[in-house]
């Protein structure tokens, strides 16, 4: 018998595993789980090289999964002042008067939608603290930004434009560019212009931002996208000059427009890999966000916005969605609003039983009981964010209430009614939108926030499942991830307080005694 690389002990280990759903001890050895028992089920895979850690009682689970992240992409979205703790103009204005300047450029990020106070967003409210300067932030949400005259000028934009998806120049009565960019297409004409860090700056904030993440117990993520075509090249050096603290499973965009070389393209995509790094399904967006007026509802918003899908034409995303099933790629879909949830649910729908388990719907902020049984009953993956209802409040007096109205916020972030439905439910941050924290995102699982706070929370149990074992399922690897038994990968996490039975507030701060991704070990 060879010698394990590792072996831990002292452990209450949370298998998930049905045949052995705990035990005290895990030997590990070239990646993979060797062994799993008592201490006396490891000793013979004890040897000379062996290096023998002792939990102290720690609690032993599955490695955590951020079932939606942006690791790579997030770090250009992530640039400047953070302007997250802003509340109110007034508090806008004093941070745009210190922030720093990138090569004349304020940048900023993190910006809530409530901070304007019910008005709408304009560079009008904020040029005055800026002396001219070009400017370019993003709201929290990802899918709108607020530009400055300077940086509207710089880009030659004086007016709106058509676009091939839902993405819209806002401008006012008058025909001028308020300033407000909605969704990717119309931010992209103002964010290419920003100034962007090095090659090697990107190299170094990646690995160092993946490390934090580890230290909160995230040993893997779903990456919902490939950056600007150049992400494999950088995981590539990275790994070329030491390794990734996270397994990492990235999925490129499909975005309107795409033709039958675009879906060919992607296809071929699915083949690239490192050694801690994959290309593995494709990324859709079927709408954009309640705030912005861009998730598609099945009735107008309490502003007259919300019906209309960011595909212009819903049946090219169904065809798209048609010809990758076919090929054998999965996909998630980002859905909002419940006209967007529907219209996923029935594609799926119509492909039929190959597709079971093979699709997810990303974010799901607010659907109807209508629509909760069809989840398990097609096999569609929900993967939620429970952090992004800290956006909201409980009274709905912020935007996203606001604009859906008190029926539509009432059902807001329905976690515990999926998974009661029969869904599997994978949970994640969706970094930079929220906090990478996994602790986080575990504790508001259990303890929801905002308009969330209505609804039922999910059991300590669930919320682990949702980060470990049902994010396996997520991502097609169910028997190699997710599970603490032998021949599955040595993804683990170690937690100083059971991450079941602790209270959540509790899990939210302590420490995390060990993540490992892979065998090997990467938070300490």
């Amino acid at each position: 018998m060879p010698a394990a690389d590792t072996v831990l002990t002292g452990a209450r280990v949370r298998t998930l595993d049905p045949a052995r759903p705990e035990a005290g001890a895990v030997a590990v050895l070239g990646g993979e789980i060797v062994a799993v028992g008592e201490d006396s089920d490891v000793r013979d895979w004890r040897g000379p090289g062996t290096e023998v850690i002792d939990l102290g009682g720690a609690t032993l689970t599955p490695g955590l999964t951020d079932a939606h992240s942006h690791p790579v992409w997030g770090l250009e979205m992530a640039t400047g002042t953070d302007l997250s703790s802003v509340r109110d103009l007034d508090q806008l204005r004093a941070a745009l008067r210190g922030a720093e300047r990138n090569k004349g450029w304020v940048v900023g990020h993190g910006l809530d939608h409530n901070a304007f106070g019910g008005r709408p967003v304009d560079r009008a409210l904020v040029e005055d603290a800026l002396d001219g300067a070009p400017a370019f932030l993003r709201l929290y949400d990802g899918h709108s930004a607020l530009a400055s005259g300077a940086a509207l000028a710089a880009a030659g934009i004086t007016g709106p434009r058509t676009f091939a998806q839902r993405s819209e120049i806002v401008c006012d009565a008058g025909g001028r560019p308020t300033g407000h960019l909605v969704e990717h297409a119309a931010m992209e004409l103002v964010s290419r212009l920003v100034p962007k860090p090095s090659s090697a700056q990107r190299r170094a904030g990646l690995v160092g931002l993946l490390g934090d993440m580890a230290a909160t117990g995230l040993t893997a993520a779903h990456v919902m996208d490939l950056g600007d075509g150049d992400v494999p090249a950088l995981l590539s050096t990275v790994e070329y000059e030491g390794h990734l603290p996270l397994r990492l499973k990235l999925a490129p965009w499909c975005m309107p427009g795409a033709d039958d070389d675009a879906l060919d393209e992607l296809i071929s995509l699915q083949r690239l890999q490192g050694r801690n790094w994959q290309v593995g399904g494709v990324k859709f967006f079927m709408d954009g966000t309640v705030e912005g007026g861009t998730a598609w509802l099945e009735h107008a918003d309490c502003h007259g916005q919300g019906t209309d899908a960011f595909w212009p034409d819903p049946e090219a995303y169904a065809r798209a969605v048609r010809v990758l099933d076919a090929a054998g790629v999965r996909t998630a879909t980002h859905a909002i609003g419940d006209a967007a949830v529907r219209h996923v649910l029935d594609t799926v729908e119509g492909i039929g039983a190959r597709a079971r388990m093979r699709h997810r719907i990303e974010h799901i902020e607010t659907v109807p009981d209508d629509q909760l049984n069809r989840f398990a009953e097609l096999g569609v993956i929900a993967s939620m964010q429970p952090p992004h209802a800290g956006y909201t409040r409980a009274d709905h007096t912020d935007e996203w209430s606001k604009r859906l109205g008190e029926e539509r916020a009432a059902r807001a972030w329905r976690c515990r009614d999926l998974r009661d439905a029969g869904a599997v439910l994978a949970l994640g941050s969706d970094w930079p939108i929220a906090d990478f924290d996994a602790r986080q995102v575990l504790a508001t699982a259990r303890s929801p926030l905002g308009a969330a706070s209505e609804g039922r929370a999910l059991t300590g149990l669930m919320a682990l499942e949702g980060m470990t074992s049902h994010a396996a399922l997520a991502a097609g690897e169910e028997e190699v991830a997710g599970r603490i038994a032998a021949g599955f990968r040595a993804d683990l996490t170690a937690f100083w307080p059971d991450p079941v039975t602790a209270d959540p507030q509790e899990l939210a701060e302590t420490p995390i005694r060990l993540t490992m991704s892979g065998g090997r070990i990467t938070h300490r």
